[in-house]
């Protein structure tokens, strides 16, 4: 009975509010100015269909619409290349670095320009950058997280030696094929760009190392818990902390236009270091031994707390002229030793980042990343030149050093296969230079290409090292 009460009430304040904003309308079209009339012969139904279509393509190609169309293809298409590298035996980072440049002007842009034109114009990929770099701002600070200080100074000797080697030989090899581009091939440089910054440059871009991507090969090879896999780890930790202490001056000599220049740059880079390791630090770390034992994984305001202090490195670094990314991989290094904490703080923000925002980075990569530039015989050529020397350079000197500190040969080769893995950090480091306007974009795509085939390789020579040695042509 009450029920049905309910129901009578509702239908008559339907009946009576719908038929006073009937009422209201028809009284206000009655104040509505004469319209011209249609030409004859028309009927206002095609018009209408017309109409509609127009405006369902014009809501498509408002921001947030694009954005949110960007966003489906990049994160579907990530998904299922970095599906079929995996099944390829590839890190899955592989298929979803192939994705970004399929969705950019080399591939989609080649085959279907009206197409690509529609999806991502020009104006549009500010967005897409800006939330790409929060991507790359986190996975750094991840990358930040995953090294292990302690483990490198227990293996300091073999590992410093390696790694400073397996930077220092490929960037000498770097700075010299810089020359030669300086001298023979200058209009593949920025016109303004000086030799000092484009030699190091990429001196840097043949050492980097992708620290993140050689931890995911050793666990699918399971050599993550083997000597040799803690080695690997903690030459890739030195190598990586190294590179990105040189890159970071690079960066401040290049914005302040000199080594002079860049000197205030330099100290409060060093202060700031020095805050955070003898002050955020300790303090982080007694913070977390106090806090009750079941209170030990970070909750919403502990994860708030961390992205404070991430942006907050991030946007120091920035402003005194080093790059956010920088700021955001020393708020990482200085993470309490807890290692509990640590575990569920980079759950909680690395399905985030790796499944959405880092893929974007990919495609953005992708975008500028254009293969067409490469159309004679010339630029091939130079493409290969950089990738052998980037192979000999970090291959070669780890290996030939690896053997010098007393591994054995079967050893040394797997070592330098390993720290040759490039991946998504040498992207980092490439788009850095892009942004800086120190690499032009023909060299750009030639050191993407190298960081592709230079990450691809490492699966196809552990494994032949694999085969090798089952019939006996390697020794251990």
């Amino acid at each position: 009975m009450i029920m049905r009460k309910i129901a009578l009430v509702y239908l008559l304040v339907l009946l009576v509010f719908g038929a006073g904003i009937c009422a209201a309308i028809r009284a206000g079209k009655q104040s509505e100015p004469p319209r011209p009339s249609a030409p004859a012969g028309m009927t206002n139904q095609p018009a209408s269909v017309l109409q509609a279509a127009l405006l369902l393509r014009d809501n498509l190609r408002q921001p947030l619409s694009l954005l949110l169309l960007q966003l489906i293809l990049i994160v579907l298409l990530a998904r299922i290349f970095g599906a079929l590298a995996a099944r390829a035996g590839q890190p899955a980072v592989i298929g979803e670095m192939v994705a970004g440049v399929v969705l950019g002007p080399s591939v989609l842009g080649g085959l279907f320009p009206h197409l690509f034109a529609f999806v991502f114009p020009a104006n549009s990929l500010g967005a897409l950058r800006i939330m790409s770099q929060v991507g790359v701002i986190l996975f750094m600070f991840l990358v930040g997280m995953e090294l292990d200080l302690h483990q490198a100074r227990r293996q300091a000797d073999t590992a410093l030696m390696v790694s400073h080697v397996g930077i220092l030989f490929p960037c000498f090899l770097g700075v010299v094929f810089a020359v030669f581009i300086y001298r023979f091939y200058r209009p593949l440089v920025p016109p303004e760009v000086s030799f000092l910054a484009f030699g190091l440059f990429m001196g840097i871009a043949m050492s980097i190392t992708a620290f993140p991507v050689l931890a995911r090969i050793l666990q699918d090879c399971g050599l993550t818990t083997t000597p040799l896999g803690s080695l690997a780890l903690t030459c890739a930790a030195i190598g990586d902390l190294t590179a990105w202490c040189v890159l970071a001056l690079v960066v401040a000599v290049v914005k302040a236009g000199g080594l002079e220049a860049s000197v205030i740059t330099i100290i409060l880079t060093l202060a700031f270091i020095a805050a955070l390791s003898f002050l955020v630090k300790p303090w982080l770390n007694n913070f977390i031994k106090v806090r009750p034992h079941h209170a030990a994984a970070p909750g919403p305001g502990m994860v708030v707390a961390m992205l404070i202090l991430v942006f907050s490195a991030a946007l120091f670094t920035e402003i005194i002229g080093i790059h956010a990314l920088f700021g955001a991989f020393l708020a990482g290094v200085i993470m309490p030793d807890n290692a509990e904490f640590r575990s569920h703080l980079r759950g909680k923000l690395e399905n985030f980042s790796s499944a959405l925002l880092l893929p974007l980075f990919f495609a953005f990569t992708g975008l500028r990343t254009q293969v067409g530039l490469l159309h004679d015989w010339q630029g091939w050529t130079i493409c290969a030149e950089i990738i052998f020397i980037a192979t000999l350079g970090k291959l070669g000197g780890s290996m030939i050093t690896a053997r010098f500190t007393g591994l054995n040969w079967h050893d040394s080769f797997v070592l330098g296969t390993l720290m040759n893995t490039r991946g998504l950090v040498e992207l980092i480091v490439l788009n850095l230079g892009l942004d800086l306007g120190i690499l032009s974009p023909p060299v750009f795509t030639m050191l993407v290409i190298m960081a592709l085939v230079t990450t691809s390789m490492t699966g196809p020579l552990l494994s032949l090292r694999k085969i090798l040695l089952g019939k006996g042509k390697i020794t251990r």
